[in-house]
């Protein structure tokens, strides 16, 4: 069994962690959730979740201030790390090797193991130190996965803009969402629409 380790951060945009907790348990995955003090904040800003209801969909929960979690330590086993939405804040932790908290030790811990790490970086306009940041963690091994939304699968609501993009992180794991739509060329695209239109 894949054991992910999904972080949210006070940056805007939790609702990228939330789905990727829901689709990782609809597809049996064991997830290790931690949030940040302003990731808090942000779910009740932003959301109608509780956050009762996150500690129902992760299989495992800690406080971001518990430095003796098991995901703490490079000799418990795991996937990879997710950190969505990844706050400019947290990122210059990540490259300084600042690991004050659980989630920029888990960050740091993925690095030095070798480990899958995905950095959904929320910010715009990006400052000369963001997109300097943003390199030394890349150069360190880590994947930067802006919050950039597709269009060639026509999204229609927001819940199909934020799907997609939490489909294409799964990709980093090798985890397939059955429901990604994902491009097969011009020609099919165009097929696929016309079938869809007449539908």
């Amino acid at each position: 069994m894949k054991r992910i380790v999904v972080c949210i951060t006070g940056a805007t945009g939790v609702i990228y962690g939330i789905r990727l907790l829901e689709k990782l348990t609809a597809l049996n995955i064991e997830t290790h959730l931690v949030m940040s003090k302003w990731a808090k904040v942000t779910v009740q800003q932003e959301t109608d979740y509780s956050l009762k209801d996150l500690e129902k969909i992760a299989t495992y929960i800690y406080s971001d201030a518990d430095q003796s979690a098991p995901i703490a330590s490079g000799s418990f086993r795991y996937d990879g790390v997710v950190i969505a939405p990844c706050s400019m804040k947290t990122l210059a932790g990540i490259r300084m090797g600042y690991a004050e908290n659980l989630i920029m030790r888990t960050a740091d811990v993925a690095l030095k193991e070798r480990r899958r790490l995905v950095l959904m970086v929320r910010e715009t306009p990006l400052s000369v130190i963001h997109l300097e940041n943003m390199l030394g963690v890349a150069k360190a091994g880590a994947i930067i996965f802006p919050a950039m939304p597709a269009f060639y699968h026509q999204p229609y609501t927001l819940d199909d803009v934020i799907n997609q993009g939490v489909g294409r992180i799964l990709d980093m794991f090798d985890i397939d969402d059955p429901s990604l739509k994902r491009w097969e060329g011009l020609a099919k695209q165009k097929t696929r629409q016309n079938r869809e239109s007449k539908s």
